[in-house]
């Protein structure tokens, strides 16, 4: 079930803002995730339940992951952190749908708090990747996802940096979603290889010594303990 929300979350978030851009008109390009949930945006509320519904799900997954992987490894927490930021955004809302324009001299408190915690939110969701990308190095299980995060990661990044320096406006808006989409992939492959691996595999490379889920009720035994059942 966790694994199946680290999928859902970012598909139902890509969708909202699909949903949420194609109902605005004239510049598409130029509004911002955020901006789709401003007040003065054409149904905010899709875009507001899909930064709150990525952050419930990612939260979920974070944990679940999290205890797959043991609580020393820093990617899930950083995947549970971005979720927290991101529900988080979904309530704290933008004063206006685009940057400039009356009335954005004088910015809500909400709406530096919005811009805070999606700061917060990109870096973890780009520094996630990268830390799960050095913890799955030598688990056999887990290696396959080595590549496709880091590059994701990386892609994700640069056009972070793209989008920072503001240098193909007016189309910004769309340098944003790129650069939000590559983590959410990463996620989605994380939930989805968490999901395909049988509940009673290591949580860790074979041979370190780490301990196993039962497969019936999650209950970590060491290794020893199963042999002796058999």
């Amino acid at each position: 079930m966790a694994a199946v929300c680290g999928i859902a979350g970012p598909a139902l978030f890509t969708a909202a803002w699909v949903a949420s851009s194609w109902r605005q008109s004239g510049h598409v390009a130029q509004v911002q995730l955020s901006g789709l949930a401003a007040p003065d945006a054409r149904d905010p509320q899709i875009m507001i339940a899909g930064f709150t519904v990525l952050g419930a799900c990612t939260i979920v997954f974070g944990t679940a992951l999290g205890r797959a992987l043991g609580t020393r490894s820093a990617g899930p927490w950083l995947v549970t952190c971005a979720g927290t930021a991101a529900f988080a955004a979904g309530l704290l809302r933008r004063d206006h749908m685009l940057l400039i324009g009356p009335g954005f001299a004088g910015e809500s408190w909400h709406n530096q708090a919005h811009d805070l915690v999606s700061g917060v939110a990109y870096a973890a969701m780009i520094a996630a990747p990268l830390a799960l990308a050095r913890r799955f190095r030598g688990d056999p299980d887990w290696s396959p996802l080595r590549r496709p995060l880091l590059v994701l990661a990386l892609a994700s990044a640069a056009a972070m940096v793209l989008f920072s320096s503001r240098a193909i406006e007016p189309a910004n808006g769309i340098i944003q979603r790129i650069a939000v989409t590559l983590p959410l992939a990463a996620e989605a492959l994380t939930a989805w290889r968490l999901f395909v691996l049988p509940r009673g595999d290591t949580c860790g490379p074979r041979g370190s010594g780490a301990t196993t889920r039962w497969p019936i009720r999650g209950v970590r035994l060491p290794p020893q303990a199963h042999l002796a059942r058999d």
